[in-house]
Order: C-alpha cells, then sequence, then structure tokens
C-alpha cells in the first residue's frame, strides 16, 4: 500500500511501538490465538472474550492496525489486519469476530468522517467500533445536529468498544421514503444490553445491542448515507489527509471480504480439531489403525484442507486486488468492482462451508461433536457465520444481481 506526503502542517503522533511490522503482528496473533483454544467455553458463558485477553490485544497493538498513523496508529492495511483475525478465528471463533468487528471500522471512519470529526473520533488511538447496517431507531432534528434514540442489534465488539456506528432512517418531503443517516457516537452516549449468548452459535462474539436515548450527535458525526450504498467515486475525505491510499478504498467491498476472512480462520480451526482427532484415535472398523493410516480418513483430510487452502488464496487474493484498485485512485472502486470482490468472498464462504460441513463435521465421530468439543463449537460458529445477513442475503443474491446490473448499465 503506497503512501503519499502527509501534510507538513499535521503533527503525527507516534505508536506505541513505532518500529513494529506486520510480520511481528501476525505472529503476536498465532502466539495469543494458541492461548484461545482451551478458554472458548469461559469466552461463551461470559458472551466475550476476557479483560486480559482484551489487554493482550491492546498491548500487541491489535486496536491501531488500521488507525492512521496521524493519531498514534500503524496504518499497517487490509491485508495484515486480516491475517490477524484469521489467526484468532482459529484459535477462538467467537473471539475472532468479536475482535474483527470491532477494529475494522476503524477504516471506514477514517475514510469518510470529515478531519474536524476524525480528531475526536482518534483522539486515544485505539479504536474499537462495533457498527450494524440495518437502520434503526428514530432521529430528532435539532440545532447542530440530530437527536437519535433506538435500539441497534448484534453490535458485534460492543464489550469494550470506544465508540458504535449505526444507521437511522429521517423523513424526507411529502410522498418521498425516508433517507438513511449514519452516525457515529463515543462509549458515554450508548448502553450495552445484556442480550447476546443465546444463540446456536458464536456465543461468545461479543454481539449485544446497544441503545441510544435521545443521544445529541452534532453534524460532524453523520453522513446522509449508508455504508454499502455509499460511492466514492469523487475520492474521499480520508484520502486527502492520510498517508495510505488504503483510505480511498471501498467501504462496500471490505465490509464483505472481513466475512471471507472469519470463514477461513474458522474453518482452519475445524481442521486443527480434525487433525488433533486423526492422531489420537482408531478408525471403527477393521484394520484397526490410527485415523492418520487409513485411506478414507486421509481423503477427508486432504478434500478438505485443498478446499480451505484455496479459500485463503481467494481470500488474500482479493485483497491484492482491493490494494491495487486503491492505487488506481477512488475512481476505480466502480459499483461493478465493489459487487465483483464481493462475490470472491462469497466463494471463499462456500468452501471454507463445503469442507466443514461436508468433509469434517460428518467423519469427526458423533463422540468428537458433543457438546463443549472444539469441531462441535467450530461448525455452530460457522454455522452461524453461514446463516448471516451479509452472507445469506448480501453475497449469496444481491451480489448477483448488483454485479449483473452494474455491468450492463441496467437501473
Amino acid at each position: 500500500m503506497s503512501v503519499v506526503p502527509s501534510d507538513p502542517q499535521n503533527v503525527v503522533q507516534l505508536p506505541p511501538e513505532p518500529h513494529l511490522t506486520p510480520p511481528e503482528v501476525i505472529a503476536r496473533a498465532k502466539a495469543i490465538a494458541a492461548t484461545l483454544v482451551d478458554r472458548q467455553a469461559e469466552t461463551e458463558q461470559r458472551t466475550f472474550y476476557a479483560q486480559d485477553t482484551h489487554e493482550k490485544f491492546a498491548e500487541a497493538g491489535f486496536y491501531r492496525l488500521l488507525v492512521p498513523q496521524s493519531y498514534g496508529g500503524y496504518e499497517f492495511g487490509p491485508d495484515t489486519f486480516l491475517r490477524v483475525a484469521v489467526e484468532l478465528a482459529r484459535g477462538c471463533p467467537s473471539t475472532g469476530w468479536m475482535y474483527l468487528f470491532g477494529a475494522a471500522h476503524a477504516l471506514p471512519v477514517a475514510s469518510l468522517f470529515q478531519a474536524e470529526a476524525q480528531d475526536e473520533l482518534f483522539a486515544d488511538g485505539d479504536f474499537i467500533c462495533p457498527a450494524t447496517v440495518a437502520p434503526s431507531g428514530s432521529a430528532e432534528r435539532v440545532d447542530g445536529g440530530w437527536n437519535i434514540s433506538g435500539v441497534w442489534s448484534y453490535s458485534s465488539g460492543s464489550p469494550y468498544s470506544t465508540h458504535f456506528l449505526g444507521h437511522t432512517l429521517v423523513p424526507q418531503g411529502e410522498g418521498e421514503p425516508p433517507a438513511p443517516l449514519m452516525f457515529i457516537v463515543p462509549r458515554s452516549s450508548y448502553k450495552r444490553l445484556n442480550d447476546w449468548g443465546e444463540q446456536l452459535g458464536l456465543r461468545g462474539s461479543g454481539s449485544h445491542s446497544v441503545q441510544l436515548d435521545n443521544a445529541f450527535v452534532p453534524d460532524r458525526f453523520t453522513i446522509n448515507d449508508h455504508l454499502s450504498q455509499l460511492s466514492i467515486a469523487d475520492g474521499t475525505p480520508g484520502q486527502k489527509l492520510h498517508r495510505s491510499t488504503m483510505y480511498g478504498g471501498g467501504p462496500l467491498s471490505f465490509m464483505l471480504l472481513e466475512l471471507g476472512a472469519l470463514a477461513v480462520g474458522i474453518a482452519q480451526g475445524a481442521l486443527d480439531a480434525y487433525e488433533e482427532l486423526m492422531t489420537s484415535r482408531t478408525t471403527i472398523y477393521p484394520p484397526i489403525v490410527l485415523r492418520t493410516e487409513d485411506p478414507d480418513y486421509q481423503l477427508h483430510y486432504g478434500e478438505a484442507t485443498g478446499k480451505i487452502s484455496a479459500a485463503s488464496a481467494a481470500l488474500f487474493g482479493a485483497v491484492q486486488q482491493w490494494n491495487d484498485l486503491c492505487e488506481e485512485g477512488p475512481a476505480a472502486f466502480t459499483r461493478e468492482e465493489e459487487w465483483r470482490l464481493a462475490t470472491i468472498s462469497r466463494e471463499v464462504i462456500r468452501l471454507c462451508w463445503d469442507a466443514v460441513e461436508g468433509e469434517l463435521f460428518p467423519t469427526a465421530g458423533s463422540s468428537a461433536i458433543r457438546h463443549g468439543a472444539r469441531i462441535e463449537r467450530v461448525w455452530r460458529d460457522l454455522s452461524m457465520l453461514h446463516g448471516h445477513a451479509g452472507y445469506a442475503i448480501a453475497l449469496k443474491t444481491m451480489a448477483n444481481r448488483e454485479l449483473a446490473k452494474a455491468h450492463f448499465g441496467i437501473g
């Protein structure tokens, strides 16, 4: 990811470790992920990852990976950020999910909001901002901004959040449909509800609802549009404010690539669990040998490995394409390109689901899928991703139609 000269009048804050490198951050993620495997049950019970895990993430710099350098961030880019998320999801899907959807939104915030807002939003360096795309609540126009009230569900990352990014609908002229309003608020403006943990999977993902009660949101913290519909063809504030070209990237495609990264990490965790079973358990029917020596288990393991490896290659190939479009400039992020990249993420998730649902889960054995077993939990978690609206609705249906319409210039 290239950089452009910084504004000489802009005072750049140094991050805690100025010489930290992307490989070092990824290595830290791998080391921490190894400690998360045995803590999955407690994470589910708590409904979010532990305070000491949060502190390790902060110390490792994970909450600054996408924060601009001018605000004390590392500005490492999507490749490093998503590789960290993959490793964490591999160790604990709930933890990886909660981390990614808390830390990812530093990128759109740094891209889309004006300097005055960013100076406040990134003042503390670490940035954890869950976001929801489903409009909810209500907004009343007041002098200098809006009073916003409502409840926004599925705000993954909310337990340790510093901000929240949401959408609501505001009335237009008579006979006109309401228009979306995107807004961001600091932690002092909302309350986290205790309403998560009873779902099939991802019970520890910290996907609680947040509630605003007549919170004043100044105009500088709002954008009259929806995150998934924003056009950046004419450039972004972040493109002009910051050194990295990633702040002129497409928010829709990046948002949907995030799901692919989580699928890859979760599927790799399933493969790890399956490998443990292969090296510790024997076949049921003669000849009684370790599963590693059985041709059928070898076949299932190899089939799953190939699909997950292909998914990983497709994911990071798409990330590189996203970076390449950033180099060309915001105008390169047409709706067609945004949706084309999104369809790659769809295929990434399909490959991961096929590997786990088709190869690993049905051949692991009933004793390995009892409650609390790693592969049982991983299957539940990936099932939740498979049913997530970002995949089941946006990627499986909308993406195809929107890509075709954009390509043929329809509507």
